[in-house]
Order: C-alpha cells, then structure tokens, then sequence
C-alpha cells in the first residue's frame, strides 16, 4: 500500500469550475454518514488504541469535529471580504488536548454531525457570485475560493476518513 502523505506536505490546485460546487458540498454533506460507517461495529478498545504515538480512531474523529469552527469561521472571512483567510492551528492543539479518547463516542458523531449539517446549510445558501469570492489561504499562500475551501475541507475529511480505515485494518 502507498505511504500516506502527511496533510501538511500536499500541494492543491485549485482548479474547479464553479458548476462542481454542489457535487464537493454533498461531499461535505455524507461525511458525518460516512464517519459514523467508518466507526460502526469497531470495539472501545479498538477504537481508542494507538499506534506509535498517532492518533486513535476516535481522535481521527474528534479531530474532524475540532475543525468545525475553522471552517466556519473561513466562511465568515469569505462572507466579511477578507483579504486572508484566518490561520489553522498548525500543532493541532486542540485535538492533542482534547482528550477524544475519554469522550463519548456518540457524543463526538452526534457534535461533528450537528455542526457540519450547519455550515452545509451555510454553503447551500450560497449565490454563484459568493461561491467564486476569493481570499489567499495563509499557509498554502494561494488564493482560495469558497469552492476551494468547500473542496479542501472535502480532501481533509477524506484524508482522516483513510487513515481511519488503515488504522481498522
């Protein structure tokens, strides 16, 4: 199997034509179905083991819910005309102190599903001429349209939805 490359190496062009916005929004839409799949039937040990020091399965989920307000927030920087957009905690302190492993489960599935429905609503308000408003991506350092930040955020659900499914396997 290939190596994972870590999120923080990966390169992105952003390159969608406008009319792929409703397709990466369901993409957004199916991921707290698709984190709830991932999870399903995997025993409380299992789910909290770690292996050399990464992430559980749990914290992989907890850390999509951790990101939820960043996301949301990039929407209102779009919204307010910003010129940049606000910056990720590259540490992932909040995940690392979150102690996801302690939580409930349910708690964490029924949270990420509660705020992602929220910021989809957000995005399924939106105009063509909102979609296409761009500010530059502090750490990529490129300029990032609300489709690139709908599509980026997709990727990273993805990202942690494989490791999560490396990590049953």
């Amino acid at each position: 199997m290939p190596e994972f490359v870590r999120w923080f190496d990966r390169a992105f062009a952003f390159d969608l034509e406008p009319w792929m916005f409703p397709n990466v929004v369901e993409r957004l839409r199916g991921t707290p179905a698709r984190l709830e799949e991932a999870v399903r039937g995997v025993t409380a040990t299992r789910l909290v083991h770690r292996v050399d020091d990464a992430w559980s399965i749990q914290e992989h989920a907890g850390h999509l819910l951790d990101l939820e307000p960043l996301w949301s927030g990039r929407l209102d920087d779009f919204d307010a005309g910003a010129d940049r957009l606000r910056p990720a905690d590259l540490e992932n302190r909040k995940t690392h102190e979150a102690a996801h492993n302690d939580a409930s489960l349910d708690a964490l599935l029924a949270d990420f599903r509660a705020a992602r429905a929220s910021m989809v609503a957000r995005l399924d308000a939106m105009g063509d001429e909102a979609i296409v408003r761009a500010a530059l991506h502090p750490r990529l350092d490129q300029p990032m349209r609300v489709l690139d930040s709908a599509f980026f955020v997709a990727e990273h659900d993805d990202h942690h939805l494989a490791w999560i499914a490396r990590l049953k396997r």
